[in-house]
């Protein structure tokens, strides 16, 4: 059974030795992480992993964090993301045997330049759609300088993948300057997943583009997990505010809330989490969930993710027309993987 990892990440050798160039202050967090870790730039070192889980397993791939926008000012970062592009192009025609598609990269600060960018990716360079993150250096992707990106993305009919972007210069208390022990990541990630969905769905995102696909890296964050808060709870939109009236939000929108976050599609990246992805299972359908590992961010630094997702997966109880959609005929649905 074919299995298209739709969340595995990479970072190529021209862009790694170039992205770091600039970095400062929050971008360098990513690049204490990703030093040790050779299989992001090191294609041998990622064809030993992969060839451990047989000819059937591929990759679409995505550019790891930091956010391109991080890494500089609007002239910087246009650059770094047409040389992302590029290079995961080339690294999907020299091996396409390993490398099924790509999600392009944008820099979203600049919004102008990021428009023309997934244009010239999708129709120039064969990208399956783009990869966008959670914020654009502290901006809600409901700004409206975005919103001619989601206008782009439902014209070419492709998808978006979102990644979450949090760093430890957000604190977890007023009090603080910081995020301690590492919470801006463990906690903060799924979090800034479920409000980026959530500004989408009351952002009227969703309704002026009600056929946008949008992955949700690790199968919609905080969301599915909460599925009774953001079902009857946000049913009473507004009873705990008392400063505005947002009771016209919820009045305003067509459909519940509950039923967007439904709109969105998740992966199975969960770090091997059985229970969590049954949960995910359950909130998002076989027809919502995409097989994605977060390779190589594991422990072992490649292998253990993908490994251990599989694991989950098979542990299940699917179909095996349910498995096969999982692995693959999402990814070919969704993704629009040839």
């Amino acid at each position: 059974m074919l299995k298209i990892d739709a969340f595995p990440h990479i970072l190529p050798r021209k862009l790694y030795d170039k992205m770091f160039e600039h970095a400062t202050g929050e971008a360098l967090n990513m690049k204490k992480r990703t030093a040790g870790i050779p299989v992001l730039w090191d294609l041998d070192a990622r064809f030993r992993v992969m060839e451990r889980f047989g000819p059937d397993y591929r990759q679409v791939l995505t550019i790891a964090s930091p956010p391109i926008e991080t890494l500089g000012t609007p002239a910087v970062t246009r650059d770094l993301a047409k040389l992302a592009n590029e290079e995961m192009a080339e690294l999907c025609r020299k091996h396409p045997d390993r490398f099924i598609g790509f999600s392009a990269s944008l820099a979203m600060n600049d919004p102008d330049a990021a428009v023309a960018e997934a244009r010239r990716a999708v129709t120039q360079l064969g990208a399956l759609g783009v990869q966008i993150f959670t914020n654009v250096n502290g901006l809600p992707l409901d700004d409206p300088r975005f919103a001619p990106l989601f206008a782009a993305m439902a014209e070419l009919d492709r998808p978006i993948w979102v990644h979450p972007a949090r760093a430890s210069s957000f604190p977890d208390y007023l009090t603080e300057q910081r995020s301690r022990y590492e919470m801006w990541w463990v906690f903060g990630w799924p979090y800034e997943t479920a409000v980026f969905m959530s500004r989408l769905i009351f952002g009227g995102v969703l309704d002026r583009h009600p056929r946008l696909r949008v992955l949700t890296h690790h199968a919609g964050g905080m969301v599915p997990h909460f599925a009774g808060r953001i079902g009857p709870g946000l049913d009473q939109l507004g009873a705990r505010t008392p400063d505005e009236d947002l009771t016209k939000v919820g009045r305003a929108l067509p459909k519940r809330p509950y039923d967007y976050y439904k709109m969105f599609y998740g992966d199975t990246a969960l770090f091997g989490a059985e229970h969590a992805l049954r949960c995910a299972l359950d909130f998002f359908g076989v027809e919502h969930l995409l097989f994605g590992s977060d390779m190589p961010f594991d422990p072992e630094k490649g292998p253990g993710f993908i490994r251990d997702t599989i694991a989950n997966i098979e542990a299940l109880g699917l179909s095996d027309a349910q498995r096969a959609a999982l692995y693959e005929g999402n990814a070919r649905a969704v993704l629009g993987v040839r």
